[in-house]
């Protein structure tokens, strides 16, 4: 009885796991250009990030988002 318990507590979490893990790969490609598109003016300036208004974590996402995208081959992904 506790193993089966077990089992159908590992099974709802990896099945958690597994929506979460569904990135709608085009929305979130066109949101990093448009965070590309604001801050490549302000970057040859020579101002920093934090002019931009953004924070350093939604760059980092986009970096990553951007990587993943090129491994996988998702139409529209670009080296960053």
């Amino acid at each position: 009885m506790r193993a089966s318990c077990l089992a159908m507590a590992m099974l709802a979490l990896m099945a958690s796991r597994t929506d979460a893990a569904i990135i709608d790969w085009q929305a979130e490609l066109q949101r990093c250009r448009e965070l590309r598109q604001t801050m490549a003016p302000l970057l040859q300036a020579g101002e920093g990030i934090s002019a931009v208004g953004r924070s350093n974590r939604s760059v980092r996402r986009c970096i990553w988002i951007q990587r993943m995208a090129v491994r996988r081959k998702i139409p529209g992904a670009e080296v960053w």
